[in-house]
């Protein structure tokens, strides 16, 4: 504002200033504005918004203020007292207070309803004027009440958006609101966010302006619950970016009618736009909460350059929800594009995609599920338009939708199981033929490989069948993966089209939509990552809004007390995330995929187990299914269902189909399956089925990674992102579930409020300072409000920033100063950047004032100069008009252009003069023309030279630049190597953690070995009671042995009686004892088979044993191989680093390279510039030779008139005295001017040889700097040749190394085949070792029937042998009876028959025990079977350990082979060093040679420094490069000695190792000796039962002890054999005995017949016992006469009968004792076969049918018992085995042919039965007779009777004997065992001890590796440091070429400019030598005219005058030019004479 003093007008203009904290200009008007002004802008911009008509958008924006600014409102909350009471409906509901009663308060509401509500439940209201307040941080009441308040006041008024803190609430409002135009992004954009209404564009345009100030990354992060509008919002923010950062809005106005023509305008932004209705469609669909539901998360990245335009954009995506393609809810969707393909494809689009109807296709649920207000065919056209923007070809649109056909086609496969079996069929294969069509595939090759896919079992490849189940999963999970391939296909092809790499991108603003918390009636895996996603979206928003803001304010020194929130998330995230220690979920997850037959429950118990004390996990209390658990999370507890977890994490795939769709013939659909190898396929699944450990599958690094793994990766990699960007938060609401505009569900809000820390938020941002300023910038920006408050001079800031505060009258509690930064709380910069603003305008308009004021007093001076015009225009315009008439003015105009005719003849003159002059030059433009094109031709020959020069130099750059691309990739290999080495550390780490494993195990097994010695205790102990037992057991045989003595006495009296009945039964006798001897040798035959088999299973487990020795011994030596191999590798990558090392170092050499090609090149443009100095000098040369040449001419002209002057001095000498004074002067002034022109000739002469040396010493320098850049062009040519030589040896050596590294790796592999196969074939052992255990199992229980029948047949012989004595007894009295008296004989009759029928009783029994004998001949037969199979398993296993062994010594030729590839490449490395040397030592000499050449540069110019500076920095940096390598071989050779420690360490952990497995077999065998002793003794074998029992964990020390116990029962067997001889001897002596007692018994016979009285009163007791078998003894009555007639003869053969039954006795006792050695070694190889059914639990499937077949032998044997005479259904057990043995055939069909020969000569023994059966019936038939002469023998018993007591009595000796002994032993073996013990103890001691030390070496090893961790990180850097500096050197280097190729240029043009100078002096010298001789002519003739001449004429006279004037005309003519060209001034000129000669030319006319 200015006062103009002329008119006394006021100037009002606006001004434009630009605000710098907003990034725009801003108008200010010249009229002040108020506060009042300012805070009332919502309203005046509200009003102007109504008063138009168009903008009805208004009142979506801003509050109508008239309720809330009117007293009305104010004073009726006053009066009322009005607050807040809870309510269930509607959350919170206005009342006022009434009336209060001490803690209770009675509240009236608004309907009239009075009632009494606690204190503590009542909450302040606001006053009116905070009503619909735009930032819920003003509220005088912040609590949850006035919050949901206020957002339902303005969500009910259309206003969405409400601040709240720091951050913006949304409401969905679930209609369009016209608040997203383009005018409404014009009124955002640029202003502050107080200065308009809240809106998602506000957030936008300060996150946009603050990345354009702050240069710092960017981020929106919108979160919420499913449908609260996150997506919207997200288009909106990409929207406003797109419009307001448009790198094309500047050509909207200029080339607007060029558009059509050029590309699209925006063509990036609308890409951009066009990018979110494909991402939508192909990843949206409907929920029950959301039509538009995004079933995929996505980070979108904005990159702008510096100016702030959108130079391109990236999409990352996380966890696409692909299960909604196979199956959705009742009312949802599955994804969009579905719909949208099926209703608006129409025509041949539909043909070719074969397309059906919604019904027709099973993945669609629920058919055609249609959205409000959306048409599919519709939106279907939109989306091929956006693909067609984005630049989509159609192949790839047309590949898309067919992929989606595939996905709904795949549903509409059936499979059906076939009927005998559960294999799966495709009895309809039209989808199938759809399905391969679309994709381009063979239909039989994908029926085949969905049906019978082909599995790789070890080396072999196998076709498996599958069932109806497993191929539907296979179909689902293919079209899952299909369109999840699809998906990211499609996104990375968005990318490829968004990513604009034209500009380089400065920073980025990214927006981040991912699905919010979720919490459903089924939650599972993909809930449960969703939910972990907002979990640490959470934590990230509480870090940034409370934890980082408070950890600011005790980093700044404020006073400030700690606000806990209580909304720590990290428990929970750690129960989701942690790896280890406890693991969490996805850690459990993890794991329980990679152990074999885990379920999902497995996995949920694992999880209840590790994590049943977590705060954050529990147990739900309603178990509907057994795999459920619950989380606790931020928004509530959720109860997820663990099933398919598995499944869901590996993710697999049918690997058949992939690769049948890799090789497709379409290339659309093998670009989506390009990476088929990364495929978790079904033969992965079924070696990890197989493999008990997770490494077993794990090859290669990345080869299965599981989704947790993948999610739980990318997850972390977008926590990075945000975190390193300043975070924007946009909290979405969803106002109620039913999708109703202007509804809104208070309890829902509530909750969805306190979830996401609005309130606390609000209270942080309220009782904090969240608005800080820097000193520095608040005192810049601010200053001005207190201008001079602060001295002039220097003041610290913190200073400046308190004294401005102070001069401001801020209260204190308003603000806070830190260390750095000023802190306000909110409100208070707005209030300073409103008195900024009045303070500036104030300035400004005094500004405008002073410069208007300028302008109008300059204006005023100007009319006033105008005015003083106008006056003199005027005076001289009167002048004129009075001078107009008068004559003399009027003869003055007209005589004054006359006056200019005597100037004619002059100018003519002038002009011939120049005429010739223009000749000359003319003439000289000729010559130099000639010189110039001479020139031209020299100059074009050193220009082809250069260009050829200019070739050679690109060539060797070229080869240069290939060598620098063979080096980057060399070094991008090493770095894959690198990274491999780490992938093999950490396998190392596992392996170290799998032996600490081992470690426990050992200790547990000690453990159980100090429970076992207690058992053995308890053992003795019991052993101990045991021998108390039977010493009274044989107190009582004693006794029994007495009681029979008392019998064999009355035997022996009876015994007279019966010897000659005896002696007619003699003769059967004998045929009956051949027939027992024939029985003997089977039994004998049979019992050595028994032993046989035994001996066969001893040596079968000893070779078990041997093979596991030898399988242990391989595995060791496998170790150390790997060890060994592991040791290569790492020596391998130490020289690969070095390798890098040298690269480095080429790299760096090649830097100073081009560092001195840089020299160079700044030495030529020296050169250059001494060659335009040179061209200054010649252009002084030339304007000197000008000057010369005018002086030249004066000269001349000088002379002429000398001569002149001569002929007149000559010619009026004689006139008059004057003349001659006047010749006298003249005469001086000439010699004058001969003294001045030789002194200018003599300062030219002087000139020209300054110049000459100049030039010369000039001409010197360069061509000493051209030598000695030739020499360092020399000297850097070799060295360039050196190192490329050196490079190439190097690049030879990384080649061989590279081969070799090759080579190791392809024998890792084939080690690691052949590990692989070895432990195939061991698995195959070990099912093989389970099978024979089952055998023996069941052979042992054969053998327990088999004994348990013997047992029978013992009981049932010893009822024979008293029957046979009460035979005898009645066949002695009925023979008597008969002798004596025939009356007896119907009683004997009686006798008989009662005889017959014991008789058939024995008969019966015979058979029975002739049936057992078959049974066991038949279980005899099959053990040899089996044996014979056991055989030829036990030859495969020797023929495999062979085979090991070969691969063992094969393995020890590869090391060695590897050992001396290792002593190659060493000797590599030594000559690598020796290279190395060599090139540190070219090194020193090139630094020596760039030193003289830096001193050189520095000498000839001042302007080198700066270059000197730079080559001083580039030293500091090679010696910095030196020290770091240096420093980085330190560290090498200090890793290199950790690594040979650790290396000892281990060895000594493995010496340690070895050392306590040694004790333990020590324990181990003294424990079997202690078993051994007890064996001794034969006691106590149910006891020792049992602590086998107890040690069946312990399989190594069982086998030990098996050997042992073998062992001792030899020594039993060899101790048996002892025994029968000793009988025999005892029964030849009872046999002499009863010789000579045959004379004594005929005594006796009379006192036989009286005890044979006394057995018949004891046989008719028997005879009552017996009345069941009556009927039998009948049969018997005829037979007895027969038998009375053969009875005399039978009494013969009688005592040979009862000599061979007693000989049968004592073999069934051996037999028994035999019997009861067996079982025991059958009860040993069923504890063996119990220990092999634990080793084969991983085939529990196979052994389920083995026990059915099992089952079904018990039950073929069980029918075989009870129908023995049946030979048929004999036949037919042995089938129903054969169809048993058939079964396990189909399962095992190597087995086949085994088999076969089993069947064959299990028929052999079918008929060997049968020829023993008629044998056995022939055997009977013979021993009845026998059994009939057995009668008459029994007189022999009593010879017996004596023998036995003989041998009791020997048998009391020897158990007296034994127990001694035993006892004996039993004390010495304690004493051991108890020394033993103490023994063991100090070993276990020690062994602790040792534990506890090789804990802390591996405490020690692990810190040392975390150590060599970090120093690789730090290398890595320090490579990466080496990187850029060797980049920075190249390009020195060819800054350097450059500069020499222009120093070699500069020098050749100084050369041609020192020849050209040359030629110019020599023509100078010339022209010099003419002008002496001209000079010398000139003395001459001036002697010569000396003389007087007086002869003159009139004429000659006037001759003269010409003469003179012309040389005047000239002379003055030469002045004229030397004035026009402005250099200096000629010789003077003598005008006096000019004028005399004039005046002496007009004399004579006159």
């Amino acid at each position: 504002m200015f006062f103009c003093y002329k008119t006394a007008t006021v100037y009002t203009r606006p001004i434009c200033l630009y605000d710098y904290h907003n990034n725009r200009y801003s108008s200010i008007e010249d009229s002040t504005t108020s506060s009042f002004e300012i805070e009332s802008r919502a309203s005046d911009m509200s009003k102007m918004a109504a008063n138009d008509p168009a903008s009805d958008d208004s009142k979506f924006l801003f509050l109508d203020n008239d309720f809330r600014n009117s007293g009305m409102a104010q004073a009726d909350w006053s009066a009322k007292k009005m607050v807040w009471i809870p309510s269930e409906r509607e959350g919170f509901e206005a009342a006022s207070i009434k009336e209060e009663k001490g803690d209770e308060v009675l509240v009236e509401l608004s309907n009239g309803q009075k009632m009494t509500v606690n204190k503590d439940d009542i909450q302040k209201m606001n006053p009116p004027k905070f009503s619909k307040t735009e930032d819920m941080a003003a509220l005088t009441c912040l609590n949850e009440a006035s919050v949901l308040h206020n957002l339902r006041e303005r969500y009910f008024s259309s206003l969405i958006y409400t601040y709240s803190g720091l951050f913006c609430v949304v409401v969905n409002p679930y209609k369009m609101l016209p608040i997203y135009s383009e005018k409404i992004i014009e009124m955002y954009k640029g202003k502050k966010r107080h200065e308009v209404p809240p809106h998602i564009y506000s957030i936008t345009d300060n996150a946009y302006r603050n990345m354009m100030q702050d240069r710092e990354d960017q981020s929106i992060l919108c979160t919420g619950e499913s449908g609260a509008g996150k997506t919207e919002n997200t288009k909106k923010v990409i929207q406003y970016l797109a419009v307001v950062a448009s790198s094309h809005k500047g050509k909207k106005d200029t080339n607007a009618k060029e558009t059509a023509s050029l590309l699209a305008y925006g063509e990036l932004e609308k890409q951009l736009l066009q990018a979110n209705p494909i991402l939508e469609a192909f990843g949206n669909a409907k929920t029950i909460k959301n039509d538009n539901s995004s079933r995929f998360g996505k980070f979108i990245k904005l990159n702008f350059d510096v100016t702030g335009y959108i130079v391109g954009a990236n999409i990352d995506t996380y966890l696409l929800e692909k299960s909604r393609c196979i199956r959705q809810g009742k009312i949802e969707r599955a994804f969009h594009i579905f719909y949208y393909m099926v209703d608006g494809a129409k025509d041949k689009l539909c043909e070719e995609l074969l397309l059906e109807g919604f019904g027709n296709y099973r993945f669609l649920v629920a058919g055609h599920v249609e959205v409000p207000g959306q048409d599919d065919g519709k939106m279907f056209h939109e989306t091929l338009e956006a693909m067609e923007i984005m630049g989509f070809t159609e192949d790839e649109r047309i590949g898309m939708l067919k992929v989606c056909s595939t996905v709904l086609q795949l549903g509409n496969i059936e499979f059906k199981t076939e009927r005998n079996n559960e294999q799966a069929t495709m009895p309809d294969n039209t989808a199938a033929q759809k399905v391969c069509h679309l994709q381009g595939i063979n239909v039989t090759d994908f029926t085949r490989a969905i049906l019978t896919p082909r599995i790789k079992v070890g080396r072999e490849v196998v076709q498996k069948a599958q069932t109806k189940e497993q191929a539907d999963f296979a179909i689902e999970a293919l079209a899952k993966a299909m369109y999840e391939r699809l998906f990211r296909w499609i996104l990375a092809r968005v990318n490829k089209t968004l990513d604009k790499s034209k500009r380089q991108s400065s920073s980025f603003l990214g927006i981040l939509d991912i699905a919010g918390f979720e919490i459903f009636e089924d939650n599972s895996f993909e809930q449960l990552c969703i939910n972990y996603t907002n979990e640490r979206l959470q934590q990230l928003f509480n870090h940034t809004m409370f934890i980082l803001e408070q950890e600011e304010y005790k980093r700044e020194g404020i006073e400030w007390s700690f606000i806990d929130f209580g909304l720590d998330l990290q428990p929970c995230i750690e129960l989701i995330e942690r790896p280890n220690n406890p693991p969490g979920i996805l850690a459990l997850l993890d794991e329980e995929c990679w152990f074999p037959k885990a379920t999902d429950l497995s996995f949920v118990e694992k999880l209840m187990n590790t994590h049943c004390t977590h705060c954050k996990f529990s147990k739900p209390k309603s178990l509907k299914d057994k795999t459920m658990f619950s989380v606790l999370h931020y928004a509530g507890k959720v109860d997820y269902n663990g099933a398919n977890w598995l499944t869901k994490n590996m993710d697999p795939l049918n690997d058949n189909v992939t690769a049948l769709l890799n090789n497709s013939s379409s290339p659309f659909i093998q670009d989506m399956w390009k990476d088929v190898d990364r495929v978790v396929g079904i033969d992965t699944l079924t070696k990890m089925s197989e493999s008990s450990t997770p490494s077993s599958t794990k090859s290669k690094k990345g080869m299965f990674r599981t989704v947790g793994q993948l999610y739980k990766e990318s997850l972390g990699k977008l926590m990075t992102t945000l975190h390193n960007t300043q975070p924007n938060f946009v909290r979405c609401i969803i106002p109620n579930h039913k999708k109703m505009a202007g509804k809104m569900d208070a309890n829902l809000v509530l909750d969805q409020l306190r979830c996401n820390g609005v309130l606390e938020g609000i209270r942080i941002c309220r009782q904090g300072f969240p608005n800080r300023i820097v000193f520095q910038e608040f005192r810049q920006r601010y200053e001005i409000l207190a201008a001079n408050a602060i001295p002039k001079g220097f003041m610290d800031g913190k200073q400046a920033c308190c004294v401005m505060v102070k001069h401001l009258d801020l209260d204190p509690n308003l603000y806070r100063i830190g260390q750095s930064k000023m802190f306000f709380r909110t409100g208070v910069l707005a209030q300073l950047e409103e008195e900024r603003d009045l303070k500036l305008t104030i300035v400004i308009i005094a500004f405008q004032a002073q410069a208007r004021a300028f302008l109008a007093r300059k204006m005023f001076s100007k009319r006033q100069a105008q005015l003083t015009a106008m006056k003199v225009i005027q005076r001289n315009c009167a002048c004129y008009l009075k001078l107009k008439n008068w004559q003399w003015w009027r003869l003055f105009t007209k005589v004054k252009p006359l006056l200019q005719v005597t100037r004619q003849e002059e100018e003519m003159g002038q002009k011939d003069q120049e005429l010739q002059q223009a000749k000359e030059v003319a003439q000289k433009s000729q010559t130099e023309l000639k010189e110039i094109t001479q020139k031209h031709i020299q100059l074009e020959k050193e220009h082809t030279q250069l260009q050829e020069k200019l070739n050679a130099e690109t060539e060797l750059y070229a080869e240069a630049e290939e060598m620098r691309v063979r080096l980057e990739s060399k070094k991008q290999e090493l770095e894959e190597v690198l990274h491999e080495m780490e992938a093999r550390l950490e396998e190392e780490e596992e392996r170290s953690q799998s032996l600490q494993q081992e470690k426990r195990h050992m200790e547990q097994q000690l453990q159980d070995l100090e429970a076992h010695l207690a058992g053995e205790e308890d053992a003795r102990q019991k052993l101990q009671l045991e021998k108390v037992t039977t010493e009274g057991n044989v107190k009582k045989l004693e006794e029994d042995i007495l009681v029979m003595v008392d019998q064999n006495n009355k035997l022996l009296k009876e015994r007279k009686l019966l010897e000659e009945r005896v002696a007619d039964f003699s003769s059967n006798l004998a045929e009956e004892e051949e027939k027992s001897k024939n029985l003997t040798k089977l039994k004998n035959k049979h019992e050595s088979m028994i032993s046989d088999l035994e001996v066969q299973m001893k040596k079968e487990e000893k070779g078990r044993q041997d093979v596991e020795k030898a399988k242990r011994k391989l595995e060791g030596e496998l170790a150390d191989l790997q060890e060994q191999l592991a040791d290569l590798q790492a020596q391998i990558a130490e020289l690969r680093s070095q390798l890098t090392a040298k690269g480095e170092e080429l790299q760096a050499m090649q830097a100073r390279l081009e560092e001195e090609s840089g020299q160079r090149a700044m030495v030529v443009k020296r050169v250059r510039e001494l060659e335009a100095l040179l061209g200054e000098v010649q252009e002084d040369l030339e304007a000197e030779r000008g000057a010369r040449g005018k002086a030249e001419a004066a000269r001349r002209d000088l002379g002429e008139e000398l001569n002149a002057l001569r002929s007149e001095l000559e010619d009026t000498l004689d006139t008059t005295a004057a003349q001659q004074e006047l010749r006298a002067k003249r005469e001086q002034e000439v010699i004058m001017l001969k003294k001045t022109m030789e002194e200018e000739v003599r300062s030219h002469e002087a000139q020209v040889q300054d110049m000459r040396q100049k030039h010369t010493q000039a001409v010197e320098e360069l061509s000493e700097q051209l030598d000695q850049a030739k020499r360092i062009r020399a000297s850097l040519e070799k060295a360039k040749q050196a190192l490329e030589k050196d490079s190439l040896d190097l690049g030879a050596d990384l080649h061989s190394l590279t081969s070799a590294k090759q080579e190791v790796e392809h024998k890792k592999k084939k080690v690691e085949s052949l590990l692989a196969d070895l432990q195939s074939r061991f698995k195959e052992s070990e099912t093989q070792k389970g099978e024979l255990g089952d055998r023996v199992f069941k052979i042992t229980a054969e053998l327990d029937s088999v004994t348990s029948l013997l047992s029978e047949a013992d009981g049932k012989n010893i009822k024979l042998s008293k029957d046979v004595t009460s035979l005898g007894s009645q066949l002695q009295d009925a023979q008597e009876l008969l002798a004596d008296e025939t009356r007896q004989k119907l009683s004997v009759s009686g006798r008989l028959r009662q005889m017959e029928d014991e008789r058939n009783n024995l008969l019966e029994q015979l058979e029975e025990n002739m049936e057992a004998k078959r049974n066991v001949e038949r279980q005899v037969s099959s053990l040899n079977m089996q044996l014979s199979d056991a055989k030829k398993k036990f030859e495969y296993i020797s023929g495999t350990v062979e085979q090991l062994e070969e691969v063992r010594k094969r393995l020890q030729r590869e090391l060695e082979a590897a050992g001396g590839e290792y002593e190659e490449k060493a000797s590599a490395y030594d000559k690598l060093e020796k290279s190395r040397g060599r090139l540190q030592q070219e090194l020193e000499d090139l630094l020596m040679d760039l030193d003289n050449q830096r001193q050189l540069v520095s000498n000839l110019e001042k302007k080198q420094k700066k270059f000197d500076q730079m080559l001083a920095e580039e030293r500091s940096v090679s010696a910095k490069c030196g020290e770091e390598r240096d420093r980085a071989e330190a560290e090498v050779r200090d890793k290199e000695t950790q690594a040979l420690a650790l290396g000892r360490a281990l060895d000594e952990m493995r010496r340690t190792q070895e050392e306590a497995e040694k004790s333990n077999k020590a324990l181990r065998a003294e424990m079997e000796d202690l078993i051994s002793s007890k064996d001794d003794v034969g006691k106590n074998v149910h006891e020792l039962e049992k602590a086998k029992r107890s040690l069946e964990a312990l399989v190594e020390e069982m086998r030990v002890q098996m050997e042992e116990l073998e062992d001792e029962l030899q020594v039993a067997e060899d101790a048996k054999l002892r025994l029968e001889v000793n009988n025999q001897a005892l029964r030849a002596q009872c046999n002499r005995e009863l010789q000579a007692r045959d004379e004594m018994d005929e005594e006796k016979k009379r006192q036989l017949l009286k005890q044979v009285r006394e057995l018949e009163a004891e046989l008719e007791d028997e005879r009552k016992q017996r009345g069941l078998n009556m009927a039998g003894r009948k049969k018997m009555e005829g037979e007895l006469q027969d038998l009375e007639e053969q009875a005399e003869s039978a009494g013969r053969g009688r005592d040979e009968a009862v000599k061979q039954l007693r000989k049968i006795q004592g073999q069934m006792k051996d037999l028994q004792r035999e019997l009861e050695d067996s079982r025991v070694a059958q009860k040993e190889v069923l504890v063996s076969g119990r220990e092999s059914e634990r080793r084969a639990k991983a085939l529990e499937a196979e052994i389920m049918q083995l026990q059915e077949g099992l089952s079904t032998a018990e039950r073929t044997r069980k029918q075989a018992e009870t129908e023995r005479d049946e030979l048929s259904e004999e036949l037919a057990s042995n089938t129903s085995g054969k169809s048993a043995f058939s079964d396990d055939k189909r399962r095992l069909e190597a087995r086949i042919s085994q088999l076969e020969e089993d069947l064959e000569e299990e028929q052999a023994n079918v008929e060997t039965l049968n020829d023993r059966l008629r044998k056995t019936q022939q055997q009977i038939e013979q021993f009845s007779e026998e059994l009939q002469a057995e009668r008459s023998f029994s007189q022999t018993r009593e010879g017996a009777r004596q023998q036995l007591e003989r041998h009791n009595r020997d048998l009391k000796a020897k158990l007296q004997d034994m127990e001694s002994q035993g006892r004996s032993k039993l004390k010495t073996s304690i004493a051991a065992l108890e020394a033993k013990l103490h023994h063991v103890e100090e070993q276990l001691d020690i062994e602790s001890r040792e534990r506890q030390n090789g804990a802390k070496t591996m405490r020690q090893k692990e810190k040392k590796l975390k150590d060599l961790t970090i120093q690789m990180e730090d290398e890595r850097r320090q490579a990466q440091q080496y990187k850029d500096q060797a980049e920075k050197a190249s390009v020195r280097m060819k800054q350097l070429k450059r500069q020499l190729e222009e120093a070699e240029e500069e020098s050749q043009r100084v050369a041609a400019g020192r020849r050209k100078l040359q030629l110019e002096l020599d023509e100078a010298s010339e022209s010099n030598d003419a002008l002496s001789r001209e000079v010398s002519s000139l003395r001459s003739k001036m002697r010569r005219g000396g003389e007087p001449s007086f002869g003159g004429s009139p004429r000659r006279l006037g001759s003269m005058g010409n003469v003179s004037a012309s040389a005047g005309r000239r002379s003055r003519n030469n002045d004229n030019c030397e004035i026009r060209e402005g250099e200096e001034p000629p010789p003077p000129s003598t005008p006096p004479l000019e004028q005399q000669a004039v005046n002496g030319e007009t004399s004579p006319d006159e």
